[in-house]
């Protein structure tokens, strides 16, 4: 069992995670389901700098896990291709990759990103250069990788997270190579920002052309 903080307000905060949840997701997963996925996020984010923010991120992140079971559940109608972006850290690549994917889409897909072993925090050099493109990272943080997520999406795009990534049939899986922007400068950032953004426009295009002409008893974008 999940050990939540000790502190009033922090477990206070975090029983209005679950109420609220588990209105959010009434009639599709029962009270003691939705605990259980609080309590799983709770404990994926184990580092001390989530602290202060814990409530915050591990309602987001429950949100994103208890959605995404009940997508590869079949509770939930999945009206949009859902892609999911890995890194190792979930600190750099992933993140800006799956912002790009957000925005560009402008609601077209669902989009998640986690990391095979979640860093502290997204690094520095990749707020400021998302920042430089319009892009605010401030409300995002590294997570660890779930067989939800997996199950739940249509696209799997790695990058350098080699055998981590779990695999399940039916899913398209494609590993980018793409420089780790932790021991990359700001022109070295920048660099692999503009590669990653090019690789999103490229595969947002074949996902809209595979939705215009699904293959014959397939599924768009799998």
């Amino acid at each position: 069992m999940t050990t939540w903080p000790t502190d009033v307000e922090t477990r206070r905060l975090l029983d209005k995670a679950v109420r609220e949840l588990g209105e959010e997701f009434s009639g599709i997963h029962d009270a003691a389901t939705v605990k259980r996925y609080v309590d799983q996020a709770v404990e994926m984010l184990p580092n001390p700098r989530f602290r202060d923010y814990l409530p915050t991120f591990a309602r987001k992140f429950a949100r994103d896990l208890l959605r995404s079971a009940a997508r590869w559940q079949g509770r939930i109608a999945a009206e949009r291709p859902q892609i999911l972006f890995v890194c190792v850290h979930n600190a750099g690549r992933s993140q800006m990759a799956a912002a790009f994917a957000r925005h560009l889409s402008e609601g077209r897909v669902d989009v998640l990103s986690a990391g095979s072993a979640p860093a502290d925090g997204i690094h520095a050099n990749v707020f400021a250069a998302m920042r430089e493109v319009g892009i605010d990272l401030s409300e995002e943080f590294p997570k660890l990788l779930s067989d939800d997520f997996v199950r739940a999406s249509d696209v799997v795009i790695t990058m350098g997270c080699g055998d981590a990534c779990p695999v399940f049939p039916g899913k398209r899986y494609e590993d980018w190579k793409e420089e780790d922007p932790a021991v990359q400068g700001i022109e070295g950032v920048r660099a692999v920002r503009d590669s990653i953004r090019r690789r999103v426009m490229n595969l947002l295009s074949g996902l809209s052309a595979a939705s215009r002409n699904p293959a014959p008893g397939g599924r768009p974008g799998t």
